[in-house]
C-alpha cells in the first residue's frame, strides 16, 4: 500500500485501521477474528507442534506402509475407488481398474470391463452400494462402496507408489475397531441446492466425508486443541486444512503431458465427491500447514489496528445512524455459491452452523428467486445508507455472468438510494475457481463507488452495436492484452450501463457470442465493419 501511495504520488495520513467487519457466517467470522487478533507466532508453533506430536506418538502407526522393497515407509495419500458394474456382463470392477490408466495418466469416460472386455459408458454404468450401520447415528445407510487402490508413499527422502496389498488392508481392519473420538460431532447436513442424489448418496452427518482413519486423527487433534490455551488459533490451523485437503472431497486429476496422476483439493464451491476420493496423510499435512499459518500470523501481529469482528445480518445491524465514514462490501454474488452449504464441513467442528434465513442468495431449496435476492439486498443497501455519514461513500466489489443477477443489484441500491459516482475493475491475482473454469464467466471484478444521493433520471440506453465497437476500439487503443479480453471487455460492458442507471441487456455468454462474430472480434483490424 505505502508503494502504491508513493507511485501514484498521494499524499497519505498513515494510522491504525479502525474498522468493524461484519460476516452473516460463522466460518467467516471466525476466520476473521483470529487473524485480526493472532496469537504471539513462536507460542503457536510450539503449541501446534506439542498437540502434533501427541497425536502422531498415539496414531502415527495409522500411516505407516511398507515400501515396493519391503522396507518401513509411511503413507504420504492412498487413492480410493468406486465400483462400478459392467452393464454387459453385470460383474464388479473398481473404476480405476476399468478406467484409469498410467504412464501417461488418463481417467477415461468408458470403462473397459476386466472380466469381459466389453466397454461402457462410466455414466451410464450402475455403482456398487454398500449398507452397513453407522456407527454414530446407529441407523443402516446405503452408500457407494469404495475401495483402496494405490498408495503413494515415503521412506526417508525417497518418494514410492505401489497397489495395495494385503498388509494394507490388514491395517485399515485394524482402524476399523478404534473406537471413535467423542469430540466428532453428530451433526446432519442441512443440504440444499449442492446436494447430488448419487455421488452424496448415504453421506447424512459430517463425519460421512471422512474415511475412518482421518475421522480418528482429525477428531484427536480436535480434541487437543479444545483443552489449549491457544484454541481458536489452532483450530484456525486445523480447519484451514481440514475442508480441503482432509476428507474424501480430496481428488486425482490426469493433467495432459503427466505420466501420473496429480492430487489436488477438493473443488472449491462445492461438496463433489470424484470417483477416485484421495485420503491424505493429515500428519505431514498440517506440520507443512503450519509453517503458512505461522507466516500469517506473524505478519497480521505486526499490523496496527483497532478492528471489531461482528457476526450477524447485514440487513439490520445495532451501529447507530451516520456513523460510518466508508464501507467496502463483497456481496454474494446470486447463486454463484451457496456459502452456508459450502461452509458446513468446518462450521459443524465448529459447533455453530451459518444461519441461512437472512442468506443473500438465489437458492431453489431456500426458495429464493432474483426477486427474494433483490429484495434482500435492497434491505442491505437501505441499512448501509442509515449508517453511512452523508457525504461518505460505499464500495462494492460484484461478479456475474447473468444480466437479471446485475439489474437486481442496480435497482436494489438505486431503491435505497444511491447511484454510481464511479466505477472500475478489481484485477485480482488469482480469479475464483469459477471464474478461472466456468464458460461465460467476467474476469475482474467490477468495482462501483456509490454515493448517498440520488442519482439523475436513467438516460435512455445506448445501443449495443455501437457500443461494443466503442469498447473494442479502446481497448486495442489501449495495447493491454488484458483489456482485449472478452471477459475485461464484458466487465466494462456492465460498467457502462449502471454509472447510467441502465438495464444491462446482454448475459455473459450472448456478450461474448456478440464479439466472437466476424470483424467484431477484439483481435480483428483496426477498423470495425457493421
Amino acid at each position: 500500500m505505502r508503494d502504491e501511495a508513493q507511485r501514484l504520488g498521494l499524499t497519505v495520513q498513515w494510522g491504525p485501521r479502525r474498522a468493524i467487519l461484519r460476516e452473516l457466517g460463522t466460518l467467516g467470522s471466525f476466520v476473521a477474528r483470529t487473524l485480526c487478533g493472532p496469537p504471539d507466532p513462536a507460542k503457536f508453533r510450539r503449541e501446534a507442534e506439542r498437540i502434533l506430536a501427541t497425536a502422531e506418538c498415539e496414531l502415527g502407526w495409522m500411516y505407516e506402509a511398507t515400501d515396493p522393497s519391503g522396507l518401513p515407509g509411511t503413507i504420504r495419500y492412498s487413492i480410493w475407488s468406486e465400483r462400478l458394474k459392467c452393464p454387459p456382463c453385470g460383474r464388479a470392477a473398481t473404476f480405476w481398474d476399468a478406467s484409469v490408466r498410467r504412464e501417461p495418466a488418463r481417467i477415461n469416460s468408458t470403462m473397459t470391463c476386466p472380466h469381459c472386455s466389453r466397454r461402457s459408458s462410466v455414466r451410464d454404468s450402475p455403482r456398487v452400494t454398500k449398507r452397513e450401520r453407522d456407527p454414530l447415528t446407529g441407523d443402516t445407510i446405503t452408500s457407494r462402496a469404495r475401495k483402496p487402490v494405490w498408495l503413494y508413499g515415503s521412506t526417508g527422502t525417497r518418494d514410492w507408489s505401489r497397489p495395495i496389498v494385503p498388509s494394507d488392508r490388514s491395517l485399515i481392519a485394524q482402524i476399523a475397531k478404534v473406537p471413535l473420538p467423542d469430540s466428532i460431532p453428530c451433526t446432519p447436513i442441512p443440504w440444499g441446492d449442492l446436494y447430488r442424489s448419487g455421488y452424496h448418496q448415504g453421506i447424512t452427518h459430517l463425519h460421512n466425508f471422512y474415511t475412518r482413519r482421518n475421522l480418528v486423527v482429525f477428531a484427536t487433534l480436535w480434541k487437543l486443541a479444545e483443552t489449549s490455551s491457544l484454541r481458536d488459533a489452532l483450530r484456525f490451523w486445523l480447519l484451514s486444512y481440514n475442508a480441503s485437503h482432509g476428507t474424501i472431497m480430496t481428488r486425482v486429476v490426469a493433467k495432459k503431458g503427466q505420466r501420473d496422476l496429480v492430487v489436488t483439493s477438493a473443488q472449491p464451491g462445492v461438496l463433489y465427491v470424484s470417483g477416485l476420493p484421495v485420503e491424505k496423510n493429515l500428519f505431514a499435512g498440517l506440520r507443512r500447514k503450519l509453517d503458512t499459518i505461522h507466516a500469517a500470523f506473524a505478519l497480521t501481529r505486526r499490523a496496527e489496528r483497532l478492528v471489531e469482528v461482528q457476526k450477524g445480518s447485514s440487513l439490520i445491524t445495532d451501529l447507530p445512524d451516520q456513523s460510518i465514514d466508508y464501507v467496502f462490501t463483497d456481496p454474494p454474488f446470486g447463486g454463484n455459491i451457496p456459502y452456508a452449504e459450502v461452509n458446513f464441513v468446518n462450521e459443524a467442528w465448529l459447533g455453530d452452523c451459518t444461519d441461512a434465513r437472512d442468506e443473500v442468495t438465489i437458492s431453489r431449496v431456500q426458495r429464493k428467486s432474483v426477486i427474494e435476492y433483490e429484495t434482500l439486498m435492497a434491505q442491505a443497501f437501505r441499512e448501509l445508507g442509515r449508517i453511512l455519514k452523508d457525504d461518505a461513500r460505499a464500495t462494492v466489489v460484484f461478479h456475474s455472468s447473468a444480466s437479471k443477477v446485475w439489474n437486481a443489484l442496480g435497482r436494489a441500491y438505486v431503491a435505497a438510494g444511491f447511484r454510481i459516482e464511479l466505477a472500475s475493475i478489481l484485477e485480482k491475482t488469482q480469479g475464483s475457481f469459477k471464474q478461472v473454469t466456468t464458460d461465460g464467466a467476467v474476469k475482474g471484478d467490477p468495482t462501483l463507488l456509490l454515493r448517498k444521493q440520488q442519482g439523475p433520471r436513467a438516460r435512455s440506453a445506448q445501443a449495443v452495436i455501437p457500443l461494443v465497437k466503442k469498447l473494442l476500439e479502446r481497448a486495442r487503443d489501449s495495447g493491454d492484452d488484458i483489456e482485449r479480453t472478452p471477459q475485461r471487455l464484458y466487465s466494462r460492458f456492465i460498467n457502462h450501463f449502471l454509472t447510467r442507471q441502465q438495464v444491462v441487456p446482454l448475459d455473459a455468454d450472448e456478450f461474448y457470442q456478440l464479439i466472437a462474430h466476424g470483424s467484431l472480434r477484439p483481435d480483428a483490424g483496426p477498423s470495425i465493419e457493421q
